[in-house]
């Protein structure tokens, strides 16, 4: 696996700050600071960041996504999201009366529903609608 060295990436930045005017500079210095936190994973990302760390009955939200994207439960389990995003999400059920809806999740908040009865169970967050998961109740 190919390493990313922070002096390449943080001269890259730099470079790039340039060649777009030297407004752009704190920005590129923020990126390559950002970036450089990467190297210590040989320079690839996760498959799915999101399902990280997911205990049983539990979805992760991060990156903008629920991990995993779909959980399957047998009836009478409670599920519990928890926010490991830097931005705060809501955990929606789907339809105009939702089941279930949690308030703003902020960092590190949790929200848990109890699934009673068999079914598939759509949800979304308000905040960022194109973030969908799903609940399969056995």
């Amino acid at each position: 696996m190919t390493r990313i060295s922070h002096w390449s990436v943080g001269a890259a930045m730099v470079a790039a700050a340039f060649a777009f005017g030297s407004a752009n500079l704190a920005q590129a210095q923020s990126m390559s600071h950002d970036m450089s936190d990467m190297g210590h994973m040989g320079g690839a990302m996760p498959a799915d960041a999101a399902t990280q760390a997911a205990g049983p009955n539990q979805v992760v939200i991060n990156n903008f996504a629920f991990g995993p994207a779909t959980l399957t439960v047998k009836a009478g389990t409670t599920v519990t999201w928890i926010n490991k995003d830097g931005d705060a999400h809501t955990v929606t059920g789907a339809g105009p009366k939702p089941l279930f809806a949690s308030q703003p999740l902020d960092t590190g908040d949790t929200f848990s529903f109890t699934f009673e009865k068999p079914g598939t169970y759509a949800y979304s967050c308000k905040i960022h609608p194109t973030m969908k998961g799903s609940v399969v109740v056995q």
